[in-house]
């Protein structure tokens, strides 16, 4: 990863254009409808650090060399980040295409080395990222603090909101009916989270590519992961970070059949035949399993 994304909050925030022309205009129409407080420069102001005084991000644009290095260096003793358009070298960071939906903001960025690319992919993931995604982040953040009195356990929140997002409240808010979609949001939570523990099998050998899409589904959701140590990295990227890693070596069917007890959906990720001992010892025990090979 040579660029870290980072999403900067711009509620109550001051943000700073430099320069005048068609590429400060398109810097300026980013923030169209954000709650941050745009500020304008041109001519002299520009070159005073006091000008971006409190400023989040200062962005500069200009065919200016001069007016370039001017304000770039003034934003900088104001220990403002700078975007210089079109000067990648000049940046302390680059601005990627981005996707706006409200609260659910997604982006593509090429560090500056193509932008083109980087608005081609963006069209390209769009399309998966209707409308009124934004106000389903808005629902799941106002109920935030009610869901985690109601379901204290990590595995349990995520199990509930995970089926939240696709359900009947998640529906709604993306219709636009927000009290409605806050309804069916609280019914859903009074009846908590009744989902079914379960340990799925998966290839882990690689190619990443020739995971079935149900496959990389469980690997997404899975609350626990157990793999085995040659598994591909490029697989194993698949499931989240901060998901539970278990040692293969340390995990009984009897901690797994515990674990599904719980709720938890497992992933075993494995490189080699799947242990029918292992299989028939979580199906006694009542434990839905599912294997889950590669598509080749």
């Amino acid at each position: 990863m040579n660029s870290f994304p980072a999403y900067f909050p711009l509620d109550g925030r001051k943000v700073v254009i430099a320069g005048v022309g068609e590429a400060a205009e398109a810097k300026a129409r980013l923030f169209d409808g954000s709650p941050a407080t745009l500020i304008r420069l041109e001519g002299h102001d520009a070159y005073l650090p006091g000008s971006y005084t409190g400023a989040t991000l200062a962005f500069v644009a200009s065919p200016d060399e001069v007016f370039v290095q001017a304000a770039a260096s003034a934003a900088r003793a104001a220990r403002v980040l700078v975007n210089v358009v079109d000067r990648p070298d000049l940046c302390d960071f680059t601005t990627p295409a981005v996707i706006d939906r409200g609260e659910v903001v997604a982006a593509v960025g090429t560090g500056g080395a193509s932008p083109v690319l980087a608005t081609m992919l963006r069209n390209d993931i769009e399309v998966q990222v209707p409308e009124g995604t934004g106000r389903v982040a808005a629902l799941l953040q106002k109920f935030q603090t009610e869901v985690r009195g109601a379901l204290p356990a990590l595995h349990e929140r995520r199990a509930f909101l995970r089926d939240a997002v696709m359900g009947e409240a998640a529906e709604a808010a993306r219709a636009g009916d927000m009290d409605k979609a806050g309804q069916l949001f609280r019914e859903a939570l009074s009846r908590g989270s009744a989902r079914k523990g379960v340990v799925r099998f998966v290839a882990g050998k690689g190619p990443a590519d020739l995971l079935t899409l149900r496959a990389v589904r469980a690997l997404g959701a899975a609350d626990a992961l157990v793999l085995d140590a040659d598994a591909d990295p490029e697989v194993v990227k698949m499931a989240r970070r901060d998901v539970e890693r278990l040692d293969p070596a340390a995990t009984s069917p009897e901690q797994l059949v515990q674990l599904a007890r719980e709720g938890r959906q497992i992933v075993l990720l494995i490189t080699h035949a799947v242990d029918p001992t292992l299989v028939q010892a979580l199906t006694q025990a009542a434990v839905t399993v599912e294997v889950l090979p590669s598509a080749s």
